[in-house]
């Protein structure tokens, strides 16, 4: 699937609120995306910086949208776990979120999401496991 498709694929397939997040799909190729993650006002908290809740979302979201590039088409599948690193503090306009596909089984599904901060520096670091329903 083609950044195009899988960018369509966001309002179809996710819940409203990820949709309303404004995630813009740069580049695919099969089992990597990479995304662009708008820091808005809303995901920014008290402490000036983006919350881990909406790092955690973007990474669960691109991993699935990195799934489907594998796999040509959206299936059935749920977040068995998501384990996230925050590194460094997130501000400023944008994130890129860059994430691989690193095992696809027949019931199981690996992958590694990596968050960028404006300079290209990683802020955060993810890896999550999938069943395949």
């Amino acid at each position: 699937m083609n950044a195009d498709a899988l960018q369509a694929a966001i309002p179809e397939i996710f819940a409203p609120w990820i949709a309303q997040m404004g995630l813009e799909v740069q580049s695919s190729e099969p089992g990597l995306v990479s995304l662009r993650l708008p820091i808005k006002p809303d995901f920014v908290h008290v402490g000036g910086v983006m919350c881990g809740q909406t790092a955690m979302a973007a990474a669960d979201t691109a991993m699935v949208l990195a799934m489907m590039s594998q796999l040509g088409a959206f299936k059935p599948m749920t977040t068995v776990q998501l384990q996230t690193s925050f590194l460094r503090p997130l501000s400023g306009s944008h994130a890129t979120v860059q994430a691989r596909v690193l095992r696809s089984g027949k019931s199981l599904a690996f992958g590694s999401i990596d968050i960028l901060d404006e300079q290209g520096r990683l802020a955060v670091q993810a890896t999550t496991t999938y069943a395949l329903l």
